[in-house]
């Protein structure tokens, strides 16, 4: 029995009998209680969709790709030799599961907090503890599929999988791909569609009807050589996949580093701190399915009514919206003059006001340009970089943000407006005994 859900973006997705003993496991079922784009609905109020719903759409996406890859009319002799032709009903079936699973690891409100997991954890490391857990080994079973198979292309490492090394990468690289993976088409449409905003938007059917098994030309290699299979895509495609890097920095200069955004995700992480204390969140696997965003939400309402309660005022910031605000974002004149000015703008804020007081938020967010192999019209295979004169132009986004509590802000912008100037003037530096160099 196939089961159809509907879905605002992709129409009917089809879910398989044995594929809806996923859907129904605990640790999918938990994500319809993990949002999406952490406190986000509080700037774009539409923003309240969850993991669930695009964890499916990876699946969505992730199935039309490997489709159109392994299509024996878009395979090379030298590439037939990495796909296993006679496996290829069970590798799509593990790239489907696996894109099923590869958020299961997620915390509460997503990203926002993924800090406060302990031993330099994160949620790869809890999706592999979801995968491999008893519930889910019996559904493989069930499956017939490896756990180390599913493992390997949800989240990697790939030393356990039974498949080949070359031809794991590649199905990888389905999902969680930097230039073209399901993982990131699905939220970039999901997002922006929920958010009502228009960056996120591309071509991604014609993306995905041009991606194709390339091997690139080794960098200095002979004629003749070729670096390892990957992804890439025709010449025909190479539109389509501009729009996706652009749609990509425009989402995180817009939306995902969006700065009153930003703040709530400092105070959702100041409250936790409070909340969790030192041990942070669990590794185990049933504290984290027990732990959603729900019981966040509980105890941020809780601590709010309380002012007994660990993190009380960081709970009223977020409960009446009384968030900080911005009182600094260095121009781009600013960075050339000073990359820490912002940095040590905060800091003489902490030591003038205090340090409850100030907040100072910095991000870099690279990678918008991607470099993947293109095949021409003419055979030939060449980078990106080559084919594209947008994709090596898009820069990097450096974001740096000063906040102060809301009811001082009017006394310390005035302060800031007063002493930014010499505060954020370049320091000279110093030579090792101190002494500054001449």
């Amino acid at each position: 029995m196939v089961l159809q859900i509907r879905d605002p973006l992709h129409g009917f997705i089809e879910v398989t009998g044995s594929e809806q003993r996923v859907l129904d496991s605990r640790p999918f079922q938990r994500l319809r209680h993990v949002q999406q784009l952490a406190m986000t609905s509080l700037v774009y109020p539409g923003a309240t969709h969850r993991r669930f719903e695009h964890s499916l759409g990876v699946m969505e996406l992730a199935t039309r790709t490997f489709d159109v890859i392994t299509n024996q009319s878009h395979l090379t002799d030298k590439v037939r030799e990495v796909v296993p032709a006679d496996r290829l009903d069970y590798w799509r079936q593990v790239v489907r599961v696996a894109a099923l699973m590869h958020d299961t690891g997620h915390l509460p409100f997503s990203h926002a907090a993924e800090g406060l997991l302990p031993n330099g954890s994160d949620h790869e490391t809890l999706s592999e503890l979801c995968i491999t857990s008893d519930e889910m080994k019996a559904v493989w079973t069930e499956m017939k599929l490896y756990p180390d198979d599913i493992v390997a292309v949800a989240v990697g490492p790939a030393t356990r999988a039974t498949g080949d090394m070359a031809w794991i990468e590649i199905v990888k690289e389905i999902i969680t791909g930097d230039a073209f993976g399901a993982d990131r088409m699905d939220y970039l449409l999901r997002d922006s569609y929920h958010a009502g905003v228009a960056y996120g938007r591309f071509d991604h059917l014609r993306l995905i009807e041009s991606l194709r098994i390339l091997l690139p030309a080794r960098a200095g290699g002979k004629d003749g050589q070729s670096a390892a299979p990957t992804l890439g895509i025709t010449e025909g495609g190479i539109h389509a996949a501009e729009a996706l890097l652009l749609a990509r920095y425009f989402m995180f200069s817009q939306v995902y580093l969006q700065r009153t955004r930003r703040i709530y995700d400092v105070h959702l992480v100041d409250f936790l701190k409070a909340w969790l204390g030192e041990a942070g969140y669990s590794i185990d696997l049933e504290p984290h399915l027990a732990m959603t965003d729900n019981e966040v939400l509980s105890a941020i309402g809780e601590a709010a009514r309380n002012p007994r309660l660990p993190g009380h005022v960081h709970a009223r910031r977020i409960t009446d919206r009384q968030h900080f605000r911005s009182v600094y974002t260095p121009t781009t004149e600013d960075l050339v003059r000073n990359a820490a000015g912002a940095k040590q703008l905060s800091e003489a804020i902490a030591e003038t006001f205090g340090a409850e007081h100030v907040r100072y938020s910095s991000e870099r967010k690279a990678g918008f340009s991607g470099d993947f192999p293109v095949l021409r019209r003419d055979a030939k295979v060449v980078s990106s970089a080559t084919a594209s004169d947008v994709l090596g132009n898009i820069p990097a986004i450096v974001t740096h943000h000063v906040f102060v509590a809301r009811e001082l802000s009017d006394e310390i912008a005035a302060w800031v407006e007063a002493n930014q100037y010499e505060i954020t003037a370049p320091r000279a530096e110093e030579d090792e005994d101190g002494e500054e160099a001449s």
